[in-house]
């Protein structure tokens, strides 16, 4: 199977898992379910990621991927951190406020095993936040400010109870100017709090 075909594929296991996600929660998502929904064998789920649990970190890697890659260009290039930052945080804010990561908490705060919670962790913020705190400190060079917390201001200033709001039904998705009005404020107050410390 070629790597166009695979994508497709995998593509169709996920959205699979999530409607299942959404019917069932993470206990009732049983690998078996989603390979039929799928339409795939059930041991091609197994083969392609050993487990329930690893099939969900995929699926939370998939999520992130945009705002990881963002992040890996936005590192590997000299430009300027601040304009840098500032272009990954719509794709970060929208990602974490998306249906699919909404979803993925929602089903993982009833999840009592906490296996998707520590998917969730392991394939979006273990992953991100390493990227993001490297990229901060760029920002904060020649500054008093710690990197890791101005990652914690930039954070709390973009998302600040937004997610837990959309999570428990409290908000409803941004559109794309409130995101980019929240990005420009969080922009502005986050530079006030690394400049003056």
């Amino acid at each position: 199977m070629d790597d166009q075909a695979r994508q497709k594929r995998q593509a169709g296991i996920y959205s699979a898992a999530y409607e299942l996600l959404a019917a069932y929660g993470y206990g009732g998502t049983s690998m078996l379910r989603i390979a039929k929904a799928a339409k795939a064998s059930n041991e091609t789920l197994y083969r392609w990621y050993g487990d329930k649990d690893g099939l969900f970190l995929e699926m939370v890697r998939a999520n992130a991927a945009e705002t990881r890659q963002m992040l890996m260009d936005a590192l590997a290039t000299r430009g300027d951190p601040w304009v840098m930052l500032e272009n990954v945080a719509p794709v970060f804010l929208r990602m974490i406020l998306g249906e699919q990561a909404i979803l993925l908490n929602r089903a993982a705060a009833a999840d009592p095993s906490g296996a998707l919670g520590e998917a969730i962790s392991a394939g979006g913020r273990q992953e991100v936040g390493p990227l993001m705190s490297e990229l901060m400190g760029r920002i904060c060079a020649g500054t008093a400010c710690n990197p890791q917390e101005a990652t914690e201001w930039f954070i709390s200033l973009l998302v600040g109870d937004l997610q837990i709001k959309r999570v428990i039904n409290d908000l409803s998705q941004p559109t794309k100017e409130q995101i980019y009005a929240r990005c420009n404020s969080t922009m502005i107050y986050l530079r006030r709090l690394i400049l003056s410390a």
